[in-house]
């Protein structure tokens, strides 16, 4: 009886492809971790192999992508608010539904993870948020843009997960933690997207306009679809294990006595780290506007600092979850994140180049915190329900994290926004909390 483990085909199955097992010139299996191929600022990436190495472009794109979506919003927010008439606490409601429902989606693409396969869970997402990102430019009424702005948070929220177990599956336990930082640090490159589009649009066009043509523009992550149907496809080991498990895929699996304790700390932790991130996400564009007086292009090259951090926060908190174990990074930039949202919005009226230097470590430690999550969770479950475990603890904490920036939203109108962002260092000591109930599991290997 044959053992080989089944797998999809594509087009590396022809012997003369490079990638092909039999070519001399590309080996299919990834480097040795050890191995010299591994060494080096970029070893990990090569240590991915080849198909390892489309994996991590697919993921990266769509979560690229899934960022630029999302923040169509909160850099629009000032001109839909004047557009439809809205209060803060309306407008931090179209943040909230979008986190909140994006839990929902977050669950259902894990459990599609688990049951169909990483790959089409993640193109079944990118085209969800992308449909309904751009839908959300033709909404006619408050009340419609909050339903677009809700069904787009089903694929939003099942993005990250899915697109961090397919690399996560590639990688090898030395390299992991910086790998998956490497894949969330595409957060901050499709923020930074989202920032330039901006910018441009809202020059060129006015303002009533300009932002349903920024959530039109949110057509671009389906092309993203059609190069990862072609290119990308499951790491076959896990693929094998995850198919002849009859737990693949289920809800009830992560909640049974020995993961229970695990899945509720995590979506503890989530809670904590999003619910701070979320409030500085949806409300720091509209405090430079309101409470500093920035013009758009001023806003935006406040914001420059702030992502360059964010960027080189995921590139850093990544390496550091290697050398010095999840638990303890999360724990590291949860208290640094707190300082750094205390010391930015306090900062005095005027004194707008101290808040300028201030946003580089802002963005450094609330998304360094975020690097080790996908290889933390996804090394938390099991293959059959890995998918399932990771998209609803980290949906989930996100969904009730969501509460933070409609309190920011609602505080504001009483405190200014700059006193109610101190309600997001709240958060982060949540985090903390939640470490003390779950393993510390560097260096486990992913069967």
């Amino acid at each position: 009886m044959s053992t080989a483990q089944p797998r999809q085909h594509s087009q590396d199955d022809h012997p003369d492809h490079p990638d092909h097992p039999d070519h001399p010139a590309a080996p299919d299996a990834p480097d040795a971790p050890d191995g010299p191929g591994a060494t080096g600022a970029f070893g990990w990436l090569r240590a991915l192999g080849p198909r390892g190495r489309r994996a991590f472009g697919g993921a990266f794109g769509g979560y690229a992508l899934d960022s630029y979506d999302f923040f169509t919003l909160p850099l629009s927010m000032v001109a839909i608010a004047a557009y439809f008439g809205l209060d803060k606490g309306q407008t931090g409601l179209l943040t909230t539904v979008t986190l909140v429902v994006s839990a929902v989606g977050g669950a259902l693409a894990g459990v599609l993870a688990d049951r169909v396969g990483r790959v089409k869970a993640l193109m079944i997402t990118v085209i969800t948020y992308a449909l309904f990102t751009v839908l959300c430019g033709f909404a006619p009424d408050y009340e419609t843009l909050l339903v677009f702005r809700a069904l787009q948070g089903l694929g939003f929220g099942g993005e990250w997960a899915v697109g961090a177990i397919l690399v996560a599956e590639y990688a090898s336990a030395k390299h992991r933690g910086r790998t998956l930082g490497a894949v969330q640090s595409a957060w901050a490159a499709g923020w930074a997207l989202a920032v330039i589009v901006y910018t441009l649009v809202f020059q060129f066009f006015d303002a009533d306009l300009a932002w349903r043509i920024l959530f039109w523009t949110g057509a671009l992550p389906a092309l993203l679809v059609f190069w990862v149907r072609r290119h990308v496809e499951d790491a076959p080991q896990a693929a094998a294990a995850r198919v002849a498990s009859p737990e693949r895929g289920s809800l009830r699996a992560v909640f049974r006595p020995g993961l229970l304790r695990t899945t509720l700390f995590a979506i503890l932790l989530s809670t904590g780290v999003q619910g701070g991130y979320y409030t500085l996400a949806t409300w720091v564009p509209t405090f430079l506007k309101t409470e500093r007086g920035l013009t758009v292009v001023g806003t935006g090259g406040y914001l420059t600092l702030l992502i360059s951090g964010a960027f080189l926060g995921y590139l850093t908190g990544g390496h550091l979850t290697d050398r010095i174990g999840r638990k303890r990074n999360i724990a590291l930039f949860a208290v640094l994140s707190a300082a750094a949202v205390l010391a930015y919005t306090q900062i005095p009226a005027g004194a707008n180049t101290l808040l300028l230097v201030l946003g580089f470590p802002l963005g450094f430690c609330m998304s360094a915190i975020f690097s080790g999550f996908g290889s933390f969770l996804a090394e938390l479950y099991p293959t059959p329900v890995r998918g399932t475990g990771q998209g609803l603890t980290y949906n989930t904490g996100r969904a009730v994290g969501a509460v933070f920036p409609t309190l920011v939203g609602f505080l504001s109108e009483s405190w200014g926004v700059g006193g109610a962002l101190v309600f997001g260092a709240v958060g982060y000591g949540i985090a903390v909390v939640a470490l003390l109930g779950l393993p510390e599991t560097r260096g486990k290997e992913l069967g």
